[in-house]
């Protein structure tokens, strides 16, 4: 993609040099920002699954205290979001991922001494919790090299969230080998390394440009609308449904399997990889679509898919129903998860920080209420129950969803009248 300011006259990279050769043509963002999300996403997954025992079998936490450190995470994860989002947007740069990154690799190296459960605590609040606003601040950044005119493909987004898809495949793999291998002594280490080299891999990264200057026509015209609050308010409400649906179905899912169904914990391993596998193609899939395209309207069907999808789960008795049904759960999940960025992105232009933030706390949210409302209705009303009850959300969702974009049209309907 080509700034306005560069059309139709020979670029920096095609002029000759004071030495009489070609300067080398600019690097690309996409590498850097692939390599990027794919470490932060095998650094996560490696760890991320194995917290919880870790918190039982080395720290000897009770189960209320693990929740407590693991919710604590989340928490500060979503501030610090927050605070590095609004941070980048009043000055677009590398330096809150890389400080976001480097707090978290420090925090497991700590993790590999600390034991007591006030310094768990500690290293939660303070560090840990950093770990989770690499992930908004990278898909900042490869908005802001979009926005900026840098070489960066339009269809950045999808491909990105394929291969965030692809390094949570691997990633718990990895994570259980080095447990089998040398336990936590061996994974927390790793996955302070993985923050590091997503550190190296920022550092390989453009700088994001500056955004570009509007035409020198349009400098008299009124500043544009901003996005209706109500209508992008009820379509972040719309993600936080969605996800604690997603996550609550899957605290649900494996309980319904093996206690309800009878069937080996084997087979519930197969059925999120299966979902894992069909997430990649599914992204990347969305490369595809048109510049025009209307993603409220696929992102709607993605939701809608994730409804069918539960309370077909919650009618089957087949494990190769259970299976196939993955399919539907995997582009429901790569569908709003690659568009869905995209989507808060285009509803707060000049905003990219705080628009991925938005997006990326709903999913935290989602995830903080799914264990207590999927453990609770299951205890009262039974798994199935519980998987129905997922189904209920993510129609809610989108419904919610549906409401945000009427909001949206009419509005555009009275900036135009």
């Amino acid at each position: 993609m080509r700034s306005p300011e560069t059309d139709g006259r020979p670029s920096e990279a095609g002029r000759p040099s004071p030495g009489g050769g070609r300067t080398a043509a600019p690097r690309g963002p996409l590498p850097p920002l692939l390599a990027a999300v794919l470490l932060l996403g095998v650094a996560e997954s490696m760890t991320g699954p194995y917290l919880v025992l870790f918190g039982s079998q080395r720290a000897h936490l009770t189960a209320f205290q693990i929740g407590t450190f693991v919710s604590a995470t989340a928490v500060s994860g979503m501030a610090v979001s927050l605070w590095l989002g609004r941070r980048y947007d009043r000055a677009p740069g590398r330096w809150p991922a890389l400080v976001a990154a480097a707090v978290a690799g420090t925090g497991y190296l700590l993790l590999t001494g600390a034991t007591a459960y006030w310094s768990l605590l500690a290293v939660a609040v303070l560090f840990l919790g950093a770990g989770q606003a690499v992930f908004p601040q990278v898909f900042a950044l490869s908005r802001s090299h979009l926005d900026g005119g840098s070489p960066m493909p339009a269809s950045g987004t999808p491909v990105l969230r394929s291969a965030w898809s692809l390094a949570w495949a691997a990633g718990p793999v990895a994570g259980g080998a080095l447990l089998a291998w040398r336990g936590f002594d061996a994974l927390f280490p790793a996955t302070a390394l993985g923050f590091a080299l997503t550190v190296v891999a920022v550092l390989c990264l453009p700088a994001p440009p500056p955004p570009a200057a509007p035409p020198a026509s349009s400098a008299a015209a009124p500043p544009p609308a901003p996005a209706a609050g109500g209508s992008l308010a009820a379509a972040i409400g719309a993600f936080v449904l969605f996800h604690t649906a997603m996550y609550a179905g899957s605290v649900a899912l494996p309980l319904y399997v093996t206690e309800e169904l009878g069937r080996p914990a084997s087979e519930v391993g197969l059925m999120f990889s299966v979902c894992a596998l069909v997430e990649i193609p599914a992204a990347l899939a969305l490369v595809l679509l048109p510049g025009r395209a209307r993603h409220g309207r696929l992102i709607l069907l993605g939701m809608a898919l994730l409804a069918g999808y539960l309370a077909v789960t919650a009618a089957a008795t087949t494990v190769t129903a259970l299976v196939l049904a993955q399919i539907a759960r995997g582009v429901a999940i790569a569908v709003v998860g690659a568009l869905g960025i995209t989507y808060v992105q285009d509803r707060l232009p000049g905003a990219a920080g705080r628009a991925t933030t938005l997006f990326a706390n709903a999913a935290t949210a989602g995830s903080l209420v799914s264990g207590v409302a999927a453990g609770a209705t299951a205890q009262a009303l039974g798994y199935r129950a519980a998987l129905v009850g997922c189904a209920v959300l993510a129609a809610l969702a989108c419904v919610l969803f549906a409401f945000a974009g009427r909001g949206r049209t009419a509005q555009g309907g009275r900036e135009g009248a």
